[in-house]
Parts: structure tokens; sequence; C-alpha cells
């Protein structure tokens, strides 16, 4: 059974609750909006018949629940409608979590809906809620994590690496990449120094992304490629020691490989790839 949760940074809304608990929230039949976010498909249009694809874009995601709320009395009924309100008062996450008992995660605002019936006078009120989903996918709430290198102090980093012939202060090989989701992920790169001169190219070969500065035994890096930012350890932008034309790529969905180069390397050095897998959809 898929559950669904209404989260804020205070409160936590079960929209499963009626029927796990006899009362609270439920997200009941006529539920839209969980299915393929709508796309923006551009066309060219020339002299003949037809069109020819030129691209498209994924829409933000709007959704529309209608809401069972039920309360043991009136007056737990007007406390769920005061909790419900606070918690539509800004920006709040809906929480998918899949038959496997997986989270994934959307923002959420809320952009219509909310009208009650006061009429009857009974322990519980029926509404729909619009929402708009900024971002049209589901984001997995656990990390992916893939290390090149072992802990520090530990094996050195060529140990993790398919085996080339290379000096000692060079490490250079393949990561693999297990992206469970069915879109292209970013991938969060976090260096441990010592090393410079840090080059990953994409599964595919055609995009590298290289980072000529230098960093010291105690030093980290942290390359962000969905934000677009390089920052170190001490939040310091080190954007600049990139190299010309950055390529920002992504995880492929399925399993990949990609290549990691690391210079001057000690047994200390390693780098990490982290990502949270994405999915149009989740049941």
């Amino acid at each position: 059974m898929t559950t669904l949760l209404l989260e804020t940074e205070r409160d936590s809304l079960d929209l499963n609750g009626v029927q796990n608990y006899g009362a609270g929230f439920e997200a009941t039949a006529g539920l839209t909006g969980l299915g393929l976010p709508a796309v923006n498909v551009q066309w060219l249009e020339g002299a003949g018949d037809g069109a020819r694809h030129r691209g498209q874009r994924v829409l933000p995601r709007d959704i529309d629940m209608p809401l069972d709320i039920v309360g043991w009395d009136r007056q737990h009924l007007s406390e769920l409608v005061s909790r419900l309100a606070r918690a539509l008062a800004g920006e709040c996450t809906l929480v998918v979590i899949d038959a496997d008992g997986v989270p994934w995660t959307t923002p959420v605002v809320r952009v219509g809906g909310g009208e009650v019936s006061l009429e009857g006078g009974g322990n519980d009120v029926q509404t729909v809620i619009s929402f708009r989903a900024p971002d049209p996918y589901f984001t997995a709430s656990d990390v992916s994590t893939q290390t090149v290198g072992g802990e520090r102090g530990a094996a050195p980093l060529l140990s993790s690496l398919t085996s080339l012939p290379l000096a000692a202060s060079q490490a250079i090989g393949d990561i693999q990449l297990d992206n469970v989701g069915d879109v292209p992920a970013y991938p969060v790169w976090t260096v441990y120094g010592p090393g410079r001169d840090l080059s990953v190219t994409s599964p595919d070969g055609k995009e590298t992304l290289r980072w000529q500065g230098t960093l010291g035994a105690s030093e980290t890096l942290i390359v962000d490629t969905r934000a677009g930012t390089v920052k170190d350890g001490k939040g310091t932008n080190r954007y600049a020691d990139l190299a010309p034309a950055p390529r920002f790529w992504t995880v492929p969905p399925g399993v990949s490989t990609a290549t990691v180069r690391l210079l001057d390397t000690t047994a200390d050095s390693r780098v990490e790839c982290s990502w949270r897998p994405r999915k149009w959809m989740v049941i």
C-alpha cells in the first residue's frame, strides 16, 4: 500500500490516518497529479506537412488532493482543521512511500482549494486541496553513495579503481554508478585531500568536469552539480579553479561507469560521489 505524508519543519500529517487510526486526515479517491507531469513541447513547423520535434521541458506538477478530515469529536475536528491550515501556510513536502517502504519526496505549495461545508455539524469535513510542485520529479530520501579510495589512513585511492600502470602519486580509474531512479540524477562530488587537478568524465565519455585547484591533506572540496557550486570545506568559493566551459553532467538511470582522475594523492585521498535518485512517478 502506498502511504502519503504531508510534512513541514514542525509537523507531519499522515494522509492515511483515518484508515490507520479511525481519525485524522485521509487522501480519498479522486487524487490526481501523481502520474506523469505535463510537458511543454517545442515543434519546428516548415512549409511542408507536419512538424518536427525540437525538444521539450517538464512543467511543474499540479496535484488535486481530496481530503476527508475526521475528528473524535467536534473539538478534535477543529484542532485538525487548524493543524492542516498551519501546514499549508507555506511550502511543505509531499512524501510518497512506495510498496517497498522507500520514501520519495517533492516540495509542494497550496495554490487553491480548501473550501469546507459547515452544514451538518458532524465530526468530519471534506475538502479538496490544490497543490503545485515546482520540481516535477519525486526524489529519494536516501542518498546513494559511491566512494573511490578507502577511509583516511586505510587503503590508497588506487585500491578501488581499475588497475592501471600509474605512478603512486596519480589515481585514475572507473567508478560504478547505480541510479535506481528513472530520471537523470545530479551528483555531488566530495574530494578529500591531498590532491590536485580533479577530472570526472561522464559514462558516455562526452562530458568532463575538471577542477584545476589543489587540496591540502586536511582540506575537502564539494562540487554540487545541481546547484552549480564549487566550495571547500570552509565554504570558500573555489569555482574559479574550474577549467573553461565546465560540464556539470548527470548520472543516467541504471548502472553506468564514470572515470575519475586525481593527481598528487596519498593513502588518505579519496573521492566520493553521492546522488539522490529521482522518479517520474511512485506507486
